[in-house]
């Protein structure tokens, strides 16, 4: 049955990211040359007027040096992911507000472009092309790895009720299914009253040193990161820190340890195994 519940859990962890598909994918983008036109005419002027006068420049800074909302300037990941932009303004994303007229914001599709365009190309940012409905349906199909990556994380960026209500029911499939295979590995399908005496044998302290190296390792590691993170968001200009990086070093450091509790649990420690009285009842 643990085995079932993992496999179970796994099954519904897929159909979770099905259900924030939508959420994932880009949209479809129909080209209207007369929009594009338009776009492109008027960018630098109204794109700048939206910016200082719908909100915008409140969150991220007149210069888009940030604030409330994230610094804009010079930065090179929304360079690299137009569709991005644009939908971030259309839609937002808490506790930035939507703006496009479909989502209940202000803006009209020409007025969302230029503010968009004028990011792109504001406070050291420089797009290759200018953004209009043409040139997000041309890239709509050569969307690079880092942007796929972005798109496909592993949390979605909302999460409903009844989502919260699937995610714990996988969490608990994941926990008893985890549990009650440890336990048929620790202590064995069968549970016999008594002292059970454990000796290790060569390959197990072979095992136990492999695995606390491993933490020392992936603990020097993610110290390390996170010491160049923080180096790096001093720097000038600042640099991102590698979350990737040091959530995988955190996650090794945590597997490790739990595996070095599991080899001496099973080799190094002795179990006692109690069995019900007459009654009905365990002895304490």
């Amino acid at each position: 049955m643990p085995s079932v519940a993992i496999v179970v859990a796994a099954l519904m962890w897929i159909m979770l990211l099905f259900m924030f598909n939508n959420d994932t994918k880009p949209e479809a983008v129909v080209a209207d040359p007369a929009l594009s036109a338009v776009i492109q005419k008027e960018w630098p002027t109204t794109g700048k007027a939206i910016f200082a006068n719908a909100g915008c420049a409140g969150c991220h800074g007149a210069n888009g040096q940030g604030g409330v909302g994230p610094k804009l300037a010079g930065d090179a990941n929304i360079a690299g992911d137009h569709a991005l932009v644009v939908t971030r303004i259309l839609k937002g994303k808490a506790p930035m507000p939507a703006y496009g007229k479909d989502y209940g914001g202000a803006l009209k599709d020409n007025e969302v472009y230029a503010v968009a365009n004028y990011v792109l190309n504001s406070w050291g940012n420089k797009s290759t092309d200018l953004v209009t409905p043409a040139t997000l349906a041309e890239g709509a199909g050569k969307v690079g790895p880092d942007i796929i990556r972005v798109r496909s994380r592993f949390v979605p960026a909302e999460i409903n009720l009844p989502e919260i209500f699937l995610v714990t029911f996988i969490m608990l499939l994941l926990t008893y299914g985890i549990i009650g295979l440890y336990s048929h590995w620790a202590e064995g399908a069968e549970l016999k009253p008594g002292i059970h005496k454990v000796r290790s044998t060569p390959m197990v302290m072979v095992a136990m040193i492999a695995s606390l190296s491993g933490v020392l390792l992936f603990s020097v590691l993610f110290v390390k990161q996170i010491l160049a993170g923080i180096a790096g968001m001093n720097a000038s200009p600042p640099l991102p820190p590698q979350v990737t990086a040091e959530g995988f070093y955190a996650a090794m450091v945590v597997l490790l340890l739990a595996l070095v509790l599991g080899i001496y649990k099973k080799y190094f420690m002795d179990g006692e195994v109690v069995v019900e009285d007459a009654g009905g009842e365990f002895p304490w």
